[in-house]
């Protein structure tokens, strides 16, 4: 059902997207498409993209003299950036890094990730960032898997990995940063500090040549690997043409907000008022790096850093960095909002707040344009396997269709497919298939496992969803996570947005507990907000009044805290199960 706003201009939409898109991408603008053969399949790609990560790299000389990277008292020019990447790309070439070599990056979001990603990239290496919250054996199982040459570790990973590297025996090389050891004796391991030097001295770094490596636009840059909820993680592998139509994607949703509200999408102005970003998710992810960390670059933003999440830290650096840009998962959103000293900062500075990866409540999204009336927020759905986002729901739609995850850009395709293989009605329920230039090329030696995911230039995604006659996608669930209740399918999501209705909550999520006669009924886990106050009966007779009585959870259990949540910000709902006891 769609929610209309009452705040939405008069006549809005002015356009269909289609027609939004035909203008977007007419012959001579920026932001035009072609068709191109890629992999065997008939691909449309965005034709004036930059072609490799080398050519968006240089873009960053322009905005030498700003900020791009802070973390605590430190901050980095783009300049001493750029400084710094030379001084260690040749570093590695030094090292015999070449073309397909991979290179890890295994740390925390520090000024050095962004450094050892695009040195390692200008190489011609295939960059591939471990999970930083993974423990000794699974890192251990990441550069096994990835053959990786050269690591780029921080302090606290080096220290997980230690006892894990003599089962690494293409490790070569670490770089350890930050470390407090005077001498490390592994004679594999390097302090990255003697050939950089801590970040607020790289921009005293001599000016260095950067490498020239003949890339193309459909070479492996990285290996991002999945999120590894069921399973061991797949790493897959993410060509340049995949991260770069991500950032286009991105400007292709901003100009068709415009476009559909009627109004002129401004024209770029790399040289105008600086935006800042408050990067609340990690760079090892396909979020943090695609659609965060490249596009700042590439645009000339301002990353400001925390080393975790904290609400009242963030209010605090929102005023301070004069924040334009926040967001990652909607529990961040609701939690500035619902913050006690929320009058007590100066917010101003924001005009975005986007988020995804997870439910969010279709009262979110006004909540969030009463508080901040001029604000663009938006949301939308990606996973590894498309880079990042691969739709988009942003500002009047957002607000007219608060439930959707949005359309396609131009440049994007969607399919709705039944049990049969065949696309079901408008409307009706049934996996999503996504196919762009942003779907990664398969999973790095996993012959079997890309054959089963990637058909023809598609991805299956695993999701259940449906699209409305407008195009905008409704998540409804992951397949694999679907309960049947004799017979009844029960869709997690529906369930959980329900719940997510309630005023007094803040997170929820919803999971099968084993029943003798009905295989499986649902049951919900749930965290209040602030000063909010719910009991079982009350948030079980609410959501009745929503949904059919057998979707409605059949026990609720509250939680101190937010939810269990993995490095993408997706609930870990194995976590939660043994809460039911057997």
């Amino acid at each position: 059902m769609t929610t209309e706003s009452p705040n939405l201009p008069a006549g809005f939409p002015a356009m269909s997207i289609e027609e939004a898109h035909r203008r977007m991408t007419a012959p001579g603008s920026m932001l035009e498409v072609e068709a191109r053969e890629i992999r065997g399949a008939r691909i449309k790609v965005w034709k004036n993209a930059p072609p490799t990560l080398a050519e968006v790299f240089a873009m960053s000389q322009f905005f030498a003299d700003r900020d791009f990277l802070v973390n605590d008292d430190e901050r980095v020019t783009f300049g001493a950036h750029r400084r710094a990447v030379a001084r260690f790309a040749a570093r590695l070439v030094a090292d015999g890094v070449g073309k397909g070599d991979r290179v890890a990056i295994v740390m925390r979001n520090l000024p050095e990730w962004s450094v050892a990603f695009w040195a390692a990239a200008l190489t011609g290496a295939i960059v591939t960032p471990l999970n930083a919250w993974w423990t000794g054996p699974e890192l251990e199982y990441g550069l096994q898997d990835s053959g990786t040459r050269i690591a780029i570790a921080d302090a606290e990973r080096w220290e997980r990995l230690r006892e894990h590297v003599d089962a690494c025996p293409a490790l070569e090389k670490i770089y350890v940063s930050r470390s407090t050891e005077q001498d490390i004796a592994d004679p594999r391991v390097r302090k990255l500090e003697e050939t950089l030097g801590p970040p607020n001295e790289w921009a005293a770094i001599e000016q260095g040549d950067l490498p020239a490596v003949a890339l193309d636009p459909d070479d492996d840059a990285t290996i991002f690997y999945t999120s590894g909820t069921t399973g061991k993680p797949k790493g897959a592998v993410i060509t340049h043409r995949n991260i770069i139509s991500n950032v286009f994607n991105a400007l292709a949703a901003q100009t068709r907000a415009f476009l559909r509200r009627g109004d002129a999408p401004p024209a770029p102005n790399p040289l105008g008022p600086q935006k800042a970003i408050l990067i609340s998710v990690p760079f090892f992810h396909a979020t943090g790096c695609f659609a965060i960390m490249v596009p700042a670059l590439l645009a000339g933003m301002k990353l400001v850093m925390m080393r975790r999440w904290n609400v009242d830290q963030a209010l605090e650096i929102i005023e301070r960095e004069r924040i334009t840009n926040a967001g990652g998962v909607p529990t961040i959103a609701w939690q500035i909002l619902e913050h006690p000293r929320f009058d007590e900062f100066d917010l101003s500075s924001l005009e975005s707040i986007a988020y995804g990866g997870a439910p969010s409540a279709p009262e979110l999204v006004r909540r969030l344009k009463e508080r901040f009336p001029k604000m663009t927020p938006g949301q939308g759905w990606g996973m590894t396997e498309t880079s990042a986002t691969a739709t988009s729901n942003v500002g009047e739609d957002y607000e007219r269709k608060p439930s959707s995850c949005g359309v396609p850009s131009p440049t994007g395709e969607v399919r709705i497919v039944g049990a049969d293989g065949t696309d079901v009605p408008t409307g009706e329920v049934g996996e999503l298939w996504y196919r762009g230039p942003i779907v990664v090329r398969g999973y790095w030696n996993k012959p079997q496992a890309t054959a089963e995911t990637f058909v023809d230039g598609w991805v299956k995604t695993g999701d259940l969803a449906r699209v409305d006659d407008e195009g905008f996608v409704y998540i409804v669930d992951r397949a694999k996570d679907m309960l049947i209740r004799g017979g009844e399918n029960i869709y997690c999501v529906e369930v959980e947005n329900a719940l997510y209705d309630h005023p007094a909550v803040m997170d929820a999520a919803v999971l099968g507990i084993p029943h003798r006669t009905l295989g499986e009924e649902p049951a919900a886990v749930v965290h209040l907000k602030a000063d909010a106050e719910a009991t079982e009966e009350e948030l079980r007779h609410f959501v009745s009044q929503k949904i059919a009585a057998f979707k409605v959870p059949v026990k609720i259990l509250f939680l101190p805290d937010t939810l269990p949540r993995n490095a993408n910000g997706k609930i870990v709902k194995k976590d939660l199960k043994g809460l039911f006891g057997a």
